[in-house]
């Protein structure tokens, strides 16, 4: 008997022993697992805090760059004067009398989707900050395409194949916005969606890109997204567009026919509307004007111009209605006028301009006809009083 009671003794103590390590054990992992926390959220503020300090350094040092260069003036950028300022619509009604509904494609339209495929540096930041707006006020779904480490603007057969699949799987009505050459959706078994897209006058439009990737702001969103990509070289940054033309520089060369030039397709606005084909990325070729023309004829509701942007905002509005009613209103009430506005844009001497136009004939013969056919959809709305 009391043998058994020893042993119920020492089977008491033992638990006691065992609950009593069992609770410090869960203590100590409670504060290993506080500390844990603790470690944790201090590293992710020393990582933030960390982050911060370099931007504002990397930011310090890209200003005293662009500041030290006594031809960089910070004189506000007039060149987008028309997409940033409220101003009357004047229009000069021509004597030839326009259809609205020849000019019309939408009626063509085989799915509710638009497609807005944005050139880069015509306003197509604004305007598409402007879609997403009046997606809220008309009932339609926006999407858009997300930032590229390296925009591909020339697709593959098997890429364009993809991206047509994507855009036809969007529950209608709905908007996509992407930088990106006009694709038919046709070639790959799809209904054509509205197509609608913006240009700008060729020359202010590369000089436009030339001082855009060297602001300050635009490296350092860059430099955020994509932490593994190296800073420009300050003697690259200080480079401005006069010199760079004038001496030769093989940035600022245009030459005819060129496929790979290097510095991107940026300058090649009617690529945009020829398509995905070699031939589209020729510069300044005959081929690739033909092509964007005839797509913008069969295609395109509606090609506005950014030196234009108000008149083109009531011309969207009434031949693609369901995307853009209110547009102008909303425009003029909402929409910030300023996104990726260049103060760092210094201006280019008439000369060098004059220079430039003698290799861009073929992509200003592009632009022209796109700004005659938006005058022609225009004229039709007022001949016929719909505006």
């Amino acid at each position: 008997m009391v043998l058994l009671r020893l042993k119920s003794q020492h089977s008491a103590l033992y638990f006691i022993i065992y609950r009593f390590i069992m609770i410090k054990k869960h203590r100590i992992l409670s504060i290993l697992r506080g500390w844990r926390l603790d470690l944790i959220a201090f590293a992710s503020v020393s990582t933030s805090i960390f982050l911060f300090i370099h931007t504002q350094t990397l930011h310090a040092k890209i200003n005293a760059i662009q500041e030290s260069n006594n031809k960089l003036s910070l004189k506000e950028d007039s060149d987008l004067h028309a997409e940033e300022s409220v101003q009357q619509i004047q229009f000069t009604l021509p004597d030839q009398q326009y259809s609205p509904t020849l000019l019309n494609n939408t009626r063509h339209a085989q799915k509710s989707t638009l497609f807005f495929n944005r050139v880069p540096k015509v306003g197509s930041q604004t305007l598409m900050d402007l879609i997403s707006k009046l997606a809220v006020r008309n009932g339609f779904e926006f999407h858009r395409d997300g930032t590229q480490k390296v925009e591909t603007i020339k697709l593959s057969y098997y890429e364009e194949s993809r991206l047509t699949t994507m855009i036809d799987m969007f529950t209608p009505p709905s908007a996509y916005v992407k930088h990106t050459c006009f694709s038919n959706f046709t070639r790959h078994g799809y209904p054509m969606p509205i197509y609608m897209n913006i240009v700008r006058d060729p020359i202010e439009r590369v000089i436009s890109w030339f001082y855009y990737i060297r602001a300050p702001w635009y490296i350092i969103e860059r430099k955020q997204a994509f932490p593994e990509l190296p800073l420009p070289h300050p003697k690259w940054l200080k480079k401005d567009f006069d010199s760079c033309v004038l001496e030769g520089d093989r940035e600022c060369q245009f030459l005819q026919g060129e496929y790979h030039d290097g510095v991107g397709d940026h300058r090649r606005q009617a690529m945009f509307f020829c398509g995905h084909e070699e031939e589209c990325v020729s510069f300044n070729s005959n081929y690739a004007l033909q092509k964007a023309k005839s797509n913008v004829e069969q295609h395109y509701a509606v090609v506005g111009v950014l030196e234009e942007l108000e008149l083109s905002l009531q011309v969207l509005e009434k031949y693609v209605p369901l995307f853009f009613n209110g547009a102008l209103d909303v425009y003029r009430a909402h929409a910030t006028p300023h996104i990726n506005r260049n103060i760092y844009k210094p201006p280019v001497s008439p000369e060098v301009k004059r220079l430039l136009r003698q290799n861009f004939t073929r992509e200003i013969e592009f632009y022209e006809f796109c700004k005659q056919r938006l005058h022609a959809q225009y004229a039709a709305l007022a001949q016929n009083k719909i505006i």
